[in-house]
């Protein structure tokens, strides 16, 4: 029985595609496995169609039994209601008070199941009642993300109060159906700085998102402010910090010029412009986030002093700021020479100045992998082999020198050098396999520093991709038995001195858990991945992953079986997103095809000379 009033009903079958324990849904964009592209459409998710369907809250009716006046409770919880008065009125008056809704929430894959409980008898005045359900995520009181899965039970004891029967013990936080979920919650970003790296004491601030889920129509921006004063993830606090320590969210709201106007209590900020900026920074890209082009200007006041940001005002430390100017442009490998080239919109090819660029003398195999530094400068080559890495500079007159690196691995490619990638900072990382001393190396200059990676239980990594701000890293792990592979991120954590860096992957999380192969990763934003891979006994699909391990999209793009690698970029100069890119190795391995995602359009690029791997810098 539904407890809420509602102007439209939202919770229609469309709704029921799983949004937080499977990354499947209904739509997709086709990749051809052969013959011509061909337009596909995205089909619109219903999860998308009713999202700004108001819930109202209704009260107990009179003489409800404990069935009913839980089904009650739990419909109010959830509805858009500030404070959760109505849904305190199923409580006795302590247990509303006691009653903490903002603790936290269990997802559940569908409605709560009760099972009856107890059967009452004419005289009763208490009784017990337990829910149950499929567990599919949870969120802390911090509204951070985290998967789940698993059974899931909560007790609920009722007594009579004036003749009437109301909850008195009950869990702390929410139960809530992903459904509703989707419906009634969405994610935001707020942003933090990242840490300074005490080797480099001259690196640049750069803000860091911290995904999070709030009440879509509970004023959305004084929620996001509050939350972004209470401070980072409990995940994610290892590596960044904060400017609001001590203070407190007074007020906020929004012009018509799209000014935000917020006012905090606690730190004094007239002699301290430093750390006022700092604190704007923070809360313009936070509440920006909201909506786009809602909010352009941000005047933040404290008891006395304040300032102001907008986009210019704050660009230095900008989420995605270390990208580098390069970050769009786009790069492949011929495949006959291994030249890189560089890629304009009509798919015509030039070559990258300096050796890179020219065809290898005679004596020397083309290069294996090659990413290029995200300032455009600069670029590493994995030798043909994978046992040398080599950092070469893209000017007219750069040769290539003695490698910075060799492994230790005889193995073959497969067990050898892999995946090297540019954090923003100019450091270089880079998975050695060598299956006899498995590492994960940073490269700083001519130095290599080993990282080590905590938390790896057996398994080894595979590859990495390194977020653009240095503090983030996806892992691309492989099980101690070699049957599976699977999505973790980890924070980066810098020490030592400038003449004795140190750095430690560590937090590890799982990402996309259900997917058993994961061939390929790239960051796509700064709080999101593009991941090729699959479930069990289901076809290769392209996912998009927030950091926080929950779903970007609850639209999958569908990849071609013959799909080996995709990349993306964190780029959004002028507001653009550069598009997805694929390659797809054609039948027997004897060429690939590069393919670019443009709106919902899989369209082959066209280039002069066959290709081997086409990427963006980072």
């Amino acid at each position: 029985m539904r407890r809420t009033s509602r102007t439209t009903d939202p919770r229609r079958a469309g709704l029921a595609g799983a949004v937080l324990a499977s990354l499947l849904a209904g739509g997709c964009a086709a990749m051809p496995d052969s013959g011509p592209v061909s337009k596909v459409e995205f089909s619109e998710g219903a999860a998308d169609k009713n999202l700004q369907v108001r819930v109202f809250p209704v009260g107990p009716n009179k003489d409800e039994d404990p069935v009913r006046l839980l089904a009650g409770f739990l419909d109010a919880s959830i509805a858009d209601e500030e404070g959760y008065g109505t849904a305190r009125k199923y409580l006795t008056a302590e247990a509303g008070s006691r009653w903490n809704p903002e603790a936290g929430m269990v997802v559940l894959a569908a409605d709560p199941v009760m099972p009856g409980g107890q059967s009452l008898k004419e005289g009763d005045t208490a009784a017990r009642l337990s829910v149950s359900g499929t567990l599919v995520a949870r969120l802390d009181a911090k509204h951070s993300y985290s998967f789940a899965e698993g059974a899931q039970e909560l007790d609920f004891t009722f007594v009579k109060e004036n003749g009437e029967w109301r909850i008195d013990r009950l869990p702390d936080g929410l139960i809530i159906n992903q459904t509703n979920f989707r419906n009634s919650y969405r994610q935001v970003d707020r942003y933090f700085f990242a840490l300074a790296d005490p080797s480099v004491p001259t690196a640049r601030e750069v803000l860091v998102a911290d995904p999070i889920y709030l009440r879509r129509r509970i004023d959305p921006l004084t929620s996001a402010a509050k939350a972004l004063v209470a401070g980072p993830s409990d995940w994610l606090t290892p590596v960044v910090g904060t400017a609001f320590g001590g203070a407190s969210v007074q007020k906020v709201s929004v012009d018509d010029s799209r000014t935000a106007r917020v006012e905090i209590g606690g730190p004094e900020l007239a002699d301290r412009p430093a750390l006022c900026q700092r604190m704007a920074a923070q809360l313009f890209y936070t509440l920006s986030d909201q909506g786009t082009g809602q909010i352009e200007r941000l005047e933040l006041k404290s008891p006395r002093g304040g300032c102001s940001a907008n986009r210019s005002l704050s660009q230095q430390v900008a989420p995605g700021s270390l990208v580098g100017a390069a970050g769009a442009r786009q790069y492949y490998q011929r495949a006959d020479t291994g030249q890189l080239m560089t890629a304009g919109d009509q798919g015509d090819g030039t070559p990258v100045p300096g050796e890179l660029g020219k065809t290898p003398p005679a004596g020397r195999p083309p290069f294996g992998a090659i990413a290029v530094r995200r300032d455009g400068n600069r670029a590493a080559a994995v030798a043909g082999d994978g046992r040398q890495l080599f950092t070469v500079g893209l000017g007219e007159n750069d040769r290539v020198g003695d490698p910075v690196l060799t492994s230790t691995g005889h193995g073959g490619p497969a067990e050898s050098l892999a995946s090297p990638s540019w954090d923003g900072r100019g450091d270089l990382w880079v998975v050695d396999r060598d299956p006899q001393a498995p590492k994960v190396l940073m490269v700083r200059d001519k130095a290599v520093v080993p990282a080590r990676v905590d938390g790896l239980d057996g398994r080894t990594v595979q590859s990495l991709k390194v977020s653009s701000d240095g503090s983030r890293v996806a892992l691309v792990l492989r099980d101690a038995g070699g049957t599976r592979t699977s999505l973790a991120l980890g924070l980066i954590l810098h020490g030592g001195t400038a003449a004795a860096p140190t750095a430690r992957i560590s937090g590890l999380r799982m990402a996309a858990p259900l997917l058993t192969e994961v061939a390929s990763v790239s960051w796509a934003d700064t709080d999101r991945l593009l991941v090729l891979g699959k479930e069990k006994d289901r076809l290769q699909q392209l996912h998009y992953i927030n950091t926080d391990g929950s779903p970007g999209t609850d639209t999958p793009l569908q990849g071609g079986e013959g799909m080996a690698s995709v990349a993306a970029s964190e780029s959004r100069e002028f507001d653009t997103v550069p598009p997805v890119l694929a390659v797809q190795v054609q039948a027997q391995g004897t060429e690939s095809k590069i393919y670019r995602l443009t709106g919902s359009q899989w369209r082959e690029v066209v280039l002069p000379y066959k290709a081997s791997s086409f990427s963006y810098p980072g």
